[in-house]
């Protein structure tokens, strides 16, 4: 999924608008170094294309060294952020890589893991290289004295959301704990919570600005199609005639929040949001799964078929998993801009001309 940037970036009309969101932010940024582990994911390479367009748009002299086991799939993938000349790949595993050199203003670790055997296969290992890839990426921001670090962290942090809840605050103390049935999702949600509380130690015991952004569920260009998520597999059924198959009974409830509105968001927490403190990001508009394709055929493939994987139970509550985002909202001004239908529409546009 690539393009040439002589042909002009695609993403132009949504680096604008973060630009425009995210006025005086810049500012920060003009002359400063950035270190970023994740940078040549989802949540990455809309950080970094909104970091080289700001860098370009208003002359910054900023540098970003992006963290990355592979440089060469990175160079396939975004060659235009790969040779960028304000973007630096620096080589090594977030678990141990070694230090670049030169001072570091500010940190965002929003490092997953990808390879798929070992989220599959090795959930031990799964945990362990979420709390070891903290602690390395904490180790260095305290050595560099950042001035802040941001920590993309999840929505998962919070456990099961109770069904009779409709919208998760930051204050709800629930516990990945109760993630029992499934051992990846165990590891997975019990690795970052234990990611934010090393973040909260580092803050406590070393002085370091670290701020949280539990993120939700997210949809627009770079998300692979092929990842296991009901977005993704209705989008792909779409774009390719139909049927658009839904997995389960439809009744799970979601909401979406589009790339161009996650940037804006991560950048102002970074900046913005205070040292210490999570804040859930994401869309409040919540939206049945059965609604979400129904949305996805009116909008891709009008006329597509809707299959149900099976009969919803009379009475059951549904699953849920929306947050509360007012704490955001009052505290950074944020909302959501992109409609859940423009952000299909976006998306699909993405990949009909990428895929």
């Amino acid at each position: 999924m690539t393009f040439a940037a002589e042909k002009g970036n695609p993403l132009a009309d949504d680096l604008d608008r973060i630009l425009r969101h995210t006025v005086g932010l810049s500012d920060r940024l003009r002359g400063s170094r950035i270190f970023i582990t994740g940078g040549t994911g989802f949540f990455g390479c809309w950080l970094l294309e909104s970091f080289a367009w700001a860098n370009d748009q208003l002359d910054l002299k900023a540098e970003a060294v992006v963290l990355t086991r592979d440089p060469q799939a990175f160079q396939k993938k975004a060659p235009h952020l790969a040779n960028h000349p304000a973007i630096q790949l620096h080589q090594g595993d977030v678990r141990n890589f070694q230090f670049p050199q030169g001072r570091f203003d500010y940190f965002i670790h929003a490092s997953a893991e990808s390879n798929v055997q070992v989220v599959t296969e090795q959930p031990l290992l799964l945990f362990t290289t979420h709390i070891d890839g903290a602690r390395r990426v904490f180790e260095f921001a305290t050595q560099c004295k950042a001035k802040a670090v941001l920590f993309t962290s999840s929505g998962c942090v919070y456990g099961r959301q109770p069904p009779e809840l409709t919208h998760l605050p930051e204050t709800y103390l629930g516990s990945p704990a109760a993630i029992t049935a499934d051992a990846v999702a165990a590891a997975n949600a019990g690795g970052i919570w234990c990611s934010e509380l090393l973040g909260a130690l580092y803050a406590k015991q070393h002085g370091l600005p670290v701020k949280f952004a539990r993120c939700f569920t997210l949809m627009g260009p770079y998300l692979p199609l092929s990842k296991p998520f009901a977005a993704t597999s209705f989008l792909r059924n779409a774009l390719a005639g139909g049927p658009i198959n839904i997995g389960g009974d439809g009744t799970a409830v979601r909401s979406y929040l589009y790339a161009a509105d996650l940037a804006i968001w991560l950048w102002m927490i970074l900046f913005n949001g205070r040292a210490g403190e999570a804040y859930n990001v994401g869309s409040e508009e919540a939206v049945t799964i059965a609604e979400l394709a129904h949305a996805v055929a009116d909008t891709v493939a009008p006329g597509a078929e809707i299959r149900l994987g099976s009969t919803p139970t009379p009475g059951q509550l549904a699953e849920r998993y929306v947050p509360s985002t007012r704490k955001a909202q009052l505290e950074l001004g944020l909302q959501q801009w992109i409609s859940l239908p423009e952000a299909l529409q976006r998306t699909a546009n993405w990949h009909r001309q990428f895929r």
